[in-house]
């Protein structure tokens, strides 16, 4: 694609990096076979390729149009045009740019931007979003129908091991996670210490950055990701092997550190080792001996795995956790379009409702055509949006493998 962008974005590292991104495409347009909401809209400008194009009109003209915020909001940030396009144009690096340079070109009104705010003070903050949910779940009976599905169930985490192991690694714990479903990572403690792996939970660390990121907060972002590099760093330079992440959401982020944080002096180096030492928990899992690991009685054994974008495009893991889960005897029902998104992707089920519902429908009836007992997925958001309109349990796929599933 042909750029002519201004010498006074061409002046800032981040602009030169965006031009050479964008010039890479060649109008293919396989990204738009792979694209959830070109999928449902049939819109070029709900598009990959779109996008970049418009993004690119507004960085040479100076021109920043509603419609242009329009289109980048329906973006999922799934990146499965990533994994497609044989160019290797990194198109979420572009997409923040452009996310950037609209709020900062062409302001929100004010509720739009009271509700993002409102999602910043709760959803990364692990304290006040547990007790707003304690508080919806006390009302849940009550509640109308569409609210009563964003209210998962109450779930014990169950009992922790206590045994100390030689090899010892950090969890991130973070935000929303172990308010919505505290057995996700009390399955993931459980099931390395049968692997002899302590898997421990450090005091200071909390939200990966994430929400921030994708809600154009990117200074709050760095906050976030400086507070975690701080609580890890003696951990690390004690020997920990590595910082587990189970949400595969907040995996994508934490190997990013190293890129976001680049340009800042006190934490470039530090930010780059924690990115090069962050495993998702299926790259753990993938490493080690697993003959010793047999479901636990009664554990269904068909089910359907739903892989999460951020899993198989944004780490590009895809197949891993359907490679251990058949290592230890599971049968995974085929599902079709699996590289397409289930409509979760972060605050987009909140934001896109009806864009996010629309692929939801269509995610779950590809889920249920093998009737599964059971669906399992790798990412806390993706796990709580299907689970609100699924006819079968959702559950994390480390719980199969833990040996107090229920």
């Amino acid at each position: 694609m042909q750029t002519r962008f201004p010498d006074a974005v061409r002046a800032t590292q981040e602009g030169t990096a965006v031009e050479r991104i964008i010039r890479k495409c060649v109008h293919c347009g396989f990204c738009n076979v792979t694209c959830p909401t070109f999928q449902v809209r049939r819109d070029e400008l709900d598009g990959p390729r779109g996008r970049l194009y418009q993004i690119k009109n507004a960085v040479e003209t100076g021109v920043v149009t509603a419609s242009l915020r329009t289109h980048l909001d329906r973006c999922l940030t799934c990146r499965a045009c990533e994994t497609t396009c044989p160019a290797g144009v990194e198109y979420g690096r572009v997409l923040d740019y452009g996310r950037e340079l609209i709020e900062q070109a062409a302001p929100r009104s004010p509720g739009q931007r009271l509700l993002r705010r409102a999602l910043r003070e709760v959803l990364p903050h692990a304290g006040r979003f547990a007790l707003l949910l304690r508080f919806g779940r006390l009302l849940r009976p009550v509640l109308p129908s569409r609210l009563r599905e964003l209210i998962p169930p109450t779930r014990a985490a169950g009992v922790l091991p206590t045994r100390h192991h030689a090899r010892r690694m950090l969890l991130l714990g973070g935000c929303v996670q172990d308010a919505i479903d505290p057995r996700i990572n009390a399955a993931a403690t459980r099931v390395l210490d049968r692997l002899g792996i302590r898997l421990e939970t450090i005091s200071g660390v909390g939200c990966c950055g994430a929400i921030s990121q994708h809600l154009t907060a990117p200074d709050e972002a760095r906050n976030f990701m400086r507070r975690n590099i701080d609580a890890w760093w003696p951990q690390i330079q004690a020997g920990a092997e590595a910082v587990v992440v189970t949400a595969s959401g907040c995996a994508v982020q934490v190997k990013d550190y190293g890129h976001l944080l680049a340009d800042d002096p006190a934490y470039a180096a530090r930010a780059r080792r924690i990115s090069e030492c962050a495993l998702d928990l299926s790259q753990v899992l993938e490493a080690e001996d697993l003959s010793g690991l047999k479901p636990a009685p009664g554990t269904p054994r068909r089910v359907a795995f739903q892989s999460p974008c951020t899993l198989q495009h944004g780490q590009r893991l895809g197949g891993v956790v359907e490679g251990l889960l058949r290592r230890v005897g599971f049968e995974l029902l085929p599902a079709a379009d699996g590289h397409l998104c289930c409509g979760a992707a972060g605050t987009y089920a909140l934001l896109q409702r009806e864009l996010s519902q629309e692929l939801r429908g269509r995610k779950l009836a590809s889920l249920a055509a093998g009737a599964p007992a059971l669906i399992v997925t790798a990412n806390i958001g993706c796990l709580a949006h299907l689970q609100g309109a699924a006819a079968v349990p959702v559950r994390h796929w480390i719980e199969l493998l833990d040996p107090g599933f229920g």
